[in-house]
């Protein structure tokens, strides 16, 4: 079955909903298709059960999460400016979302081992495209030449990664975008040569 046909993109926006709303495990394939507008049935036109459902919204979502990231970046002229915008873009993409934050920061958390080896593979582009920003503060003599860029990717994508949780586990209340400034401060602070800090 192509996935280039609009109930595909039904049942993954709706998934997004209903797992948001009930959980991974409080989520029927019939509620799914009931907030998609399809028959039960239809959803195994295009997926196998509900997990499969799970990892292919994740795929779908963070693909274009990628993307929109990888846009905003390469349009920047150096490595600082570059993470400032992947800040930027990973808070900016889950606040206009929060049933998407919800799903990411929660509920793939308590999924089964063989569904978080295929979340950790979907993750991989994105941990590169962090990878890339650091190699390319380090050639262009901005970072410290003596970072472990696996550490330091670790710190960074672990940063963001909590404060969106803590931001979920709030009720979304307050301004996560805020926090944009201060925490690229911080981590900079962390990785420039001492001589390019500003």
């Amino acid at each position: 079955m192509k996935n280039n046909r609009p109930k595909y993109y039904q049942i993954i926006d709706a998934a997004v909903k209903v797992f948001a709303e009930n959980g991974f495990h409080g989520s029927q394939v019939s509620k799914i298709a009931k907030a998609a507008g399809v028959a039960d049935g239809t959803i195994y036109l295009y997926f196998k059960n509900k997990e499969d459902i799970l990892i292919t919204m994740f795929k779908e979502k963070m693909g274009q999460f990628i993307d929109r990231t990888v846009h905003q970046i390469n349009q920047k002229k150096n490595a600082n400016e570059k993470l400032l915008t992947l800040i930027e873009m990973h808070f900016t993409q889950l606040s206009e979302d929060r049933n998407l934050a919800i799903v990411t920061q929660l509920e793939l958390r308590q999924s089964n081992y063989e569904l978080r080896y295929e979340i950790n593979s979907v993750l991989k582009p994105y941990l590169t495209v962090i990878d890339n920003i650091l190699m390319e503060g380090i050639n262009d003599k901005l970072f410290r030449d003596n970072l472990k860029i696996p550490l330091v990717r670790q710190m960074i994508f672990g940063t963001l990664d909590e404060i969106v949780t803590n931001w979920v586990m709030k009720d979304c209340k307050y301004d996560l975008t805020a926090e944009v400034e201060q925490v690229h401060q911080l981590l900079i602070g962390g990785i420039c040569r001492i001589d390019k800090i500003v």
